[in-house]
């Protein structure tokens, strides 16, 4: 008999330490809670990040491939008609960078560095624009 007791005075024992860390935990999370008040976001604040996000599924997925979306082919030709030549945005599969080709006499031409940069600047404020724009 004294070996049952044992027992059961080290599983109420166990029984305790549980619930004297459960209600530590539930009053640290008051604690934390009470302390992390959010300030509700401004309608403008989330409008732009849901702009900003749409534009960048625009930008890294419809455009890189080739998709025939109205929105994607306006931002194409509004690229082609700033920077004068039809431009072409490619991942060769040997490369690990985004090429961009421009249409020349001899044919498509790889623009420099210089003008990827200009391109893809241009390429992201013309797509939060036409986003921003469709958007209700």
């Amino acid at each position: 008999m004294t070996m049952q007791s044992f027992y059961m005075r080290n599983m109420l024992r166990g029984y305790d330490k549980q619930l004297v860390t459960a209600r530590r935990l539930a009053r640290y999370r008051r604690a934390l809670g009470a302390g992390s008040v959010e300030e509700p976001i401004p309608p403008e604040v989330k409008r732009r990040h849901l702009v900003e996000r749409i534009a960048r599924e625009i930008v890294e997925n419809l455009i890189m491939s080739g998709t025939d979306n109205p929105v994607v082919n306006e931002i194409k030709e509004r690229l082609n008609n700033e920077f004068g030549n039809q431009l072409t945005f490619a991942f060769p599969p040997s490369e690990q960078d985004l090429q961009i080709f421009k249409e020349t006499k001899g044919g498509p031409m790889e623009v420099s560095p210089e003008e990827k940069i200009r391109i893809l600047n241009r390429l992201w404020q013309v797509t939060l624009d036409k986003v921003d724009d469709t958007m209700l």
